[in-house]
């Protein structure tokens, strides 16, 4: 069986946890900052987790090494 590729612009955005969770990071933290509230900068900063079980499915099959 050949080898699957990845699809290389979503594995640069999201990684796999060893739980199989997909961990991304969120967009809008350094363009135009400075008419952004600190509180909200302060939010973006952290990772956050996919929700919805039909991304999860999508995003797991284009990237199937993890």
């Amino acid at each position: 069986m050949p080898k699957l590729k990845t699809k290389k612009g979503v594995a640069k955005r999201f990684k796999l946890t060893k739980k199989g969770k997909i961990k991304y990071y969120s967009g809008g933290k350094s363009h135009l900052a400075t008419s952004k509230k600190t509180k909200k900068i302060r939010h973006l900063r952290k990772d956050r987790m996919i929700g919805g079980s039909k991304e999860i499915k999508y995003l797991k099959r284009v990237l199937p090494y993890g």
